[in-house]
């Protein structure tokens, strides 16, 4: 059986006040085409639907062309809500598509309640779950403590009851949403740690044939049976260096995955980053090929140049980003606001905080554990209003 797997199409999302949509629109050609070319029994899509709650309208005109495309097909899709989804919303009238064959799974309770295909070696389960805020579902699950492991294993364990009740031979599949140990992050996920805990283990899908993963952007690889599909798009200029791509998964009769296939998506224009002295990337001409890319251009000029990002768009008339590393200025220094910030959790970011406004003592293990539950009870407060809106 063939499935290809996706995610995080973040819908109505903007690169650098560049709107995407139409490239998100040829995305969707693509999905489709490929669909109907290579035979796909199912698509999974491992959410972040949208990039926002409360998506634009013209996103939701997109995503409502795809599920009436993908429906006309006659091939089912499975998706889960992201962190970046409402699963309210984009749960609304799940009962009633269902019946077209497009299955969404954005409540956790159904977790354990799967979409089941068959094909001439039996039966495949596809359980679809959502991302797990862990403050919020705890409780639901009776898991341990609020973490991202304790939430995910407790529902993988009500996953591997339902499975043990089946066939024997019965296949499996799990959709999820997480930071899996062992994924390279990427500078457009919108973090999700908890307690400073954000990344579980792959052993966490122990006991299902294939987990299709979502929310890291880069397409990975955790082992032959966890992989990440990375988004469709890039989002950031860390990504880059990305191929972008969805996972063509073929399942043989006994589970394993007898071929895993990369499948190219369209990309809308290459990402470049540049630096050095102005003068230098204007006339190098190494990086003539880089002229119609997508530019974040990093100037090291000692003294910063007149007129900068008017000069280089006489070169690349598509440069998007503009910062300023001086030659000859300590690193700290030189680094700006959001570049200090770039890679750190809120965690980190409040800890050094505190160091600074001490004058260098760091919170000790009391203090972390306040600023710990702080973190948590705005996230558990922010998706409760969201639940409710």
């Amino acid at each position: 059986m063939k499935f290809l797997h996706t995610s995080d199409w973040h819908l109505g999302r903007s690169f650098h006040r560049v709107n995407l949509l139409g490239a998100q629109a040829a995305f969707v050609d693509h999905l489709v085409e490929t669909v109907r070319e290579r035979g796909i029994d199912a698509v999974l899509v491992a959410g972040d639907v949208y990039d926002r709650a409360v998506p634009p309208l013209p996103a939701v005109e997109l995503f409502d062309r795809a599920l009436h495309r993908l429906a006309e097909l006659g091939v089912p899709t499975v998706m889960i809500s992201g962190n970046h989804d409402s699963a309210r919303r984009l749960g609304v009238g799940a009962g009633l598509i269902d019946r077209a064959g497009i299955h969404l799974r954005t409540d956790p309770a159904g977790c354990a309640d799967p979409v089941v295909l068959a094909d001439v070696h039996g039966e495949v389960a596809l359980y679809g779950l959502p991302y797990l805020e862990p403050a919020l579902v705890k409780d639901q699950f009776d898991a341990e403590k609020v973490s991202h492991e304790a939430v995910l294993g407790a529902a993988m364990d009500r996953i591997r009851a339902d499975l043990a009740t089946r066939a024997p031979g019965t296949r499996s599949i799990v959709l999820a949403h997480a930071f899996v140990t062992g994924g390279q992050a990427s500078d457009s996920e919108r973090d999700i740690s908890v307690g400073g805990v954000e990344a579980v283990p792959a052993s966490v899908f122990d006991g299902v044939d294939y987990a299709a993963l979502g929310h890291l952007h880069g397409c990975q690889t955790i082992n032959e049976r966890v992989r990440y599909s990375g988004s469709p798009l890039a989002y950031s200029f860390s990504e880059t260096d990305h191929r972008k791509s969805m996972w063509l998964i073929e399942l043989d009769g006994d589970g394993s995955v007898a071929a895993a296939e990369r499948i190219d998506t369209p990309v809308p224009r290459p990402l470049a980053r540049l630096r050095g002295p102005l003068e230098d990337l204007l006339e190098d001409p190494a990086h003539a090929r880089h002229e119609e890319s997508w530019i974040e251009a990093t100037l090291t000029d000692p003294v910063r140049p007149d007129d900068p990002m008017a000069r280089l768009a006489t070169r690349y008339p598509h440069t998007l980003s503009l910062a300023f590393d001086p030659e000859g200025r300590e690193e700290e220094a030189a680094a700006s606001y959001a570049q200090r910030l770039r890679g750190r959790s809120d965690q980190e970011i409040a800890e050094d905080f505190v160091a600074h406004v001490r004058g260098g003592g760091r919170p000790d293990e009391a203090e972390r554990a306040v600023l710990q539950g702080a973190f948590d009870e705005v996230r558990a407060d922010d998706s409760r209003q969201e639940t409710h809106r």
